[in-house]
């Protein structure tokens, strides 16, 4: 199998500063909910919720972000992308600046909620810019880069001045807030339409021919299915390492500092390489060996090599995300598929708690890293068939482009 690596799709514009800004802070915002998860719980004990109450809570959270985004999705990739950013980014500012300013478990829970609702917007409004943007496999990855970075920062803010609801959920009500500003950024669907009815599966106003359709749903239940079988590993991996491979706190500390390097390092080699190193082939390679390193990590028991293994683990995992939002954005240039890609990782993530303490409690360590491994094979055979209908889309558009007629600013990609 060959992957040559595809030429930009037509009608998308370039990738500027302020479109970086916008289409990247706007999805990191939306979707960091999901990674101050822990910080969060913990905060919530200072107004008397148990650690089970909290949880509860900001799982109630995350399955509304990801509702939310799955029902504005459509809406987005038309015509409504910037009202559901700012209402989404005014939402996600307004209750969790509730939730770090007053000092009641009620309310500040129903700020929690409404917040949810509102960063599943935004990560749609988000999802649906990047695919206007050229060479999706370099924007996914400086998107991915983003999103580790500014992850890394916050991770490092909050427990510096102290985990509390002011911390917790105020700094990202904060970059919720200054992220509505960014929203008259974002790029816009294409305004060109594409003549050719070959060129249809492009053209944002011909309906996609059959083949995109199945490819687009066809990614998102693998891509919901992919996130169940990976955060379970993820959500278990602290309780795992401790049990099977004597890993203590200090340890699991340094496994997290790690994985943010190490993904960050994968976003960095994803979005230098863009579409030069192809997509099927490195997505094809990342599930494999991801594949392998989860069966390992359910048969490791020496502390080194199992936190060594949860790393290496971490950095493919990163680069598999990457390629399949990439492939979202390739399949339609209107965002119909990179609008809701990551509400379905959420609606997976969302029950891969429940699935990883299941399975682990009731066949053992290494049942469960065969389990996951064998999700990750069973997937790999319908994302590559998915990721070659997108790069032939891209090709597709790029015979039908129309040139643009417009270079507001510099491009930055």
């Amino acid at each position: 199998m060959t992957d040559l690596a595809s030429p930009p799709a037509g009608n998308r514009v370039p990738l500027t500063a302020t479109r970086a800004i916008s289409t990247f802070g706007i999805t990191v915002v939306g979707f960091m909910t999901a990674n101050l998860i822990p910080v969060m719980i913990l905060a919530l004990g200072d107004l008397g919720y148990s650690a089970t109450g909290a949880g509860t809570l900001m799982t109630a959270c995350l399955l509304l972000s990801a509702l939310s985004c799955l029902a504005t999705s459509r809406w987005t990739a038309k015509t409504g992308r910037y009202v559901v950013a700012r209402v989404g980014l005014g939402l996600t500012a307004l209750g969790f600046g509730t939730a770090a300013l007053v000092p009641d478990a009620l309310i500040a829970g129903i700020g929690i909620i409404l917040a949810g609702l509102g960063s599943g917007g935004a990560v749609a409004a988000g999802g649906a810019a990047l695919a206007a943007l050229r060479n999706p496999d370099r924007a996914s990855g400086i998107s991915g880069f983003t999103n580790r970075a500014i992850v890394a920062v916050v991770l490092f803010i909050i427990p510096a001045v102290g985990i509390a609801m002011g911390s917790a959920f105020g700094i990202l009500a904060g970059l919720a807030l200054a992220a509505l500003f960014t929203t008259g950024w974002l790029p816009d669907r294409p305004a060109h339409p594409i003549e050719d009815p070959a060129a249809q599966a492009t053209d944002v106003s011909v309906k996609p021919s059959r083949s995109v359709t199945i490819a687009g749903f066809g990614l998102l239940t693998c891509f919901a299915i992919w996130a169940l079988g990976e955060d379970s590993l993820w959500a278990v991996a602290a309780v795992m390492g401790e049990q099977q491979a004597g890993l203590d706190e200090t340890g699991m500390g340094l496994v997290l500092s790690l994985s943010t390097l190490g993904g960050l390092a994968a976003a960095a080699v994803v979005s230098a390489g863009g579409n030069r190193i192809g997509r099927t082939i490195p997505l094809v390679a990342a599930l494999l060996i991801g594949a392998a390193l989860k069966i390992s990590a359910g048969f490791v028991t020496d502390p080194q090599l199992y936190l060594a293994v949860i790393i290496a683990w971490n950095t493919i995992y990163i680069v598999a995300f990457l390629y399949v939002v990439a492939i979202a954005a390739a399949l339609d240039v209107t965002g119909r598929w990179s609008a809701p890609i990551l509400g379905v990782y959420l609606v997976g993530s969302s029950f891969a708690p429940l699935f990883g303490t299941a399975v682990s409690e009731t066949f053992g360590y290494q049942s469960l890293g065969i389990v996951l491994g064998a999700i990750s094979l069973l997937l790999l055979v319908p994302m590559a068939l998915i990721s070659r209908t997108s790069l032939k889309v891209e090709r597709a558009a790029a015979a039908h482009s129309t040139p643009e007629t417009e270079f507001p600013q510099a491009a930055i990609a």
